[in-house]
């Protein structure tokens, strides 16, 4: 790089191999903490030169301790870079950064030592010491790619960096390793076939483009180019393929080009997907909000529409199953009370069948999926078997619906925490409920079908000898949420003491939740009554009628 990086000349980008090297680092801050870190990555050897008056960096203390890096408790000495290398580089070191500011006089003295002996110099702040800067790096394996903004950008360099590694497909590292391999595999049997005069030595230079003769036609007269056509041929998958099938390629993927082309089949033809082999089954796990379709997540709603099988809880209300495209193959669980866990199952081994035959698979839950939903076990499960869902979070039930029922979760001077808790514990279980808080705004999910059961626990002292807890106040706020945001939400307001009471009265009206705390009454102060009953709630959809009418009007 030139001295000034603020010259409108172009710097010279390279990457640098620096195992074994010797990195001189001036300072104990952060940043030389970093460019430790940075150094030990590229396999070098940092030195670490300064006094132990400033205190070192907690990470560089550690990688001292672990002897991956040298401590020099003294300040910088001249001939430091040129005894503290390598011995087959005459002692002189290899790089060096300080870390010490523009402004410190140590590093203008050091910068100029290091130029006259031709040693590379990274100074902090001060882009005119410098004769190469670092770059904002994105590695996958063997991609590594690196953005600079030549001193100017603060930090928009590393914002490129996430707007470029973000519009990469994953895995694209493990092709480009798969793809080399097998490179060196057809060229070592290519060689071994004397098809080829040389061993393959290394890969082309990645900053030169293809030469004109890349797309050039081989016939069977061209002895020199067909000794080398299948190498060619993979060099054309290289350019041609979308990156995303690259990414995705596969050890039977590329058995099955190589099978294509010894048979003749046309390259263009796998890169539009005709004779490809089967597509590996995808799984998503996602979330279906509280109720109301419009509290979909457009992620969600996306995997709605290009899924191919979709596994839906009883629960997913009929407005939301409507969005899916009629010739999606839908399954409704088969869940009812003792047969969780055979429905359960029954649903993972039919999303793995149809993983196995290479099919897009939505596991559609309630809610949000982790929050008791079995979605982490299921992600487990599907990972075991090969196949890492793709987690896509819902809109839970216990968040929103208090918001539907216009009680505030928290509110100042009244409740300044929410505790989420199932009310029904594993194999049907009684789960421990919560001591009192007087300031927590408790949710109970799956609570309602043992309300009764619930209720007393709560409000009465433990008896059999389980660890001490506050019972809760019998005229404590509460209220039954059920079917939240949906037009036939209904909202029971009453106390623990008369809550079972009020249930029983109106009956059920699945899924449901329980609401405890003093928040429940703010909004809706409790009167003379022991309960009181909301039906119906059109909010949602009176906002969408608005918001049509209004583009109507515009248009109009």
């Amino acid at each position: 790089m030139t001295d000034n990086l603020t010259s409108t000349l172009a710097p010279l980008l390279a990457a640098v191999y620096s195992e074994s090297q010797v990195h001189l680092i001036v300072g104990s801050s952060p940043l030389a903490a970093a460019r430790c870190a940075k150094s030990l990555e590229a396999g070098a050897k940092p030195i670490i030169v300064a006094s132990d008056t400033g205190g070192l960096h907690f990470s560089l203390s550690e990688h001292i301790e672990n002897g991956s890096a040298q401590w020099l408790r003294r300040e910088f000495q001249d001939d430091d870079l040129k005894c503290l290398g390598r011995e087959e580089v005459d002692h002189v070191v290899d790089m060096v950064f300080v870390t010490l500011g523009g402004a410190h006089p140590l590093s203008a003295h050091i910068s100029k030592l290091c130029r006259r002996l031709r040693i590379p110099v990274n100074v902090s702040d001060a882009p005119e010491l410098c004769t190469f800067s670092l770059l904002s790096t994105y590695s996958d394996g063997p991609l590594h790619i690196g953005i600079t903004t030549s001193g100017r950008g603060c930090k928009l360099a590393s914002r490129l960096r996430r707007e470029i590694s973000c519009s990469l497909p994953s895995n694209l590292g493990t092709a480009i390793d798969r793809l080399g391999a097998v490179r060196r595999r057809l060229w070592a049997e290519d060689y071994a076939a004397g098809l080829c005069a040389a061993p393959l030595e290394g890969d082309e230079d990645d900053s030169t483009g293809q030469n004109h003769m890349f797309n050039k036609l081989v016939t069977e007269d061209d002895i020199s180019a067909a000794k080398t056509r299948r190498i060619r041929w993979l060099s054309q998958i290289c350019e041609y393929w979308p990156l995303h099938k690259l990414a995705a390629i596969s050890d039977a993927d590329i058995d099955t080009i190589l099978q294509a082309y010894s048979s003749g089949k046309n390259i263009l033809e796998n890169a539009n997907g005709v004779g490809h082999p089967q597509r590996k089954g995808k799984i998503v796990l996602a979330g279906s909000g509280p109720g109301h379709p419009d509290m979909l997540t457009r992620a969600t709603y996306n995997a709605m529409q290009n899924a191919d099988v979709i596994l839906a809880d009883k629960l997913v209300p009929e407005p939301v199953l409507k969005l899916i495209p009629r010739r999606t193959e839908v399954h409704i669980a088969r869940k009812f009370p003792g047969n969780a866990d055979q429905a359960q199952e029954e649903f993972l081994q039919m999303g793995l069948d149809s993983l196995r035959r290479g099919r897009c698979v939505l596991r559609l839950k309630q809610g949000d999926p982790y929050l008791y939903g079995r979605g982490g076990e299921e992600f487990e499960f599907f990972r075991g078997e090969g196949f890492t869902p793709i987690v896509l979070p819902g809109i839970t039930s216990a968040l929103s619906a208090s918001l539907f029922a216009e009680i505030p979760a928290t509110h100042r001077g009244v409740s300044d925490q929410v505790l989420i808790c199932t009310g029904t514990g594993r194999k049907g279980a009684a789960p421990e409920p919560p001591t009192y808080v007087p300031t927590q705004t408790v949710v109970f999910l799956m609570a309602l079908h043992r309300l009764s059961a619930l209720v007393e626990s709560l409000t009465t002292l433990p008896q059999d000898g389980s660890r001490p807890r506050m019972p809760w106040p019998k005229d404590t706020p509460c209220a039954i949420i059920e079917r939240a945001s949906c037009t036939d939400q209904r909202v029971i307001r009453s106390t623990l003491e008369n809550v079972c009471l009020a249930f029983e009265a109106e009956g059920s009206r699945p899924p449901g939740l329980l609401v405890v705390g003093a928040s429940c009454h703010i909004l809706h102060p409790r009167g003379n009554q022991k309960w009181t009953v909301e039906e119906g709630f059109r909010g949602l959809d009176e906002l969408r009628d608005e918001i049509v009418s209004q583009n109507n009007q515009e248009h109009d």
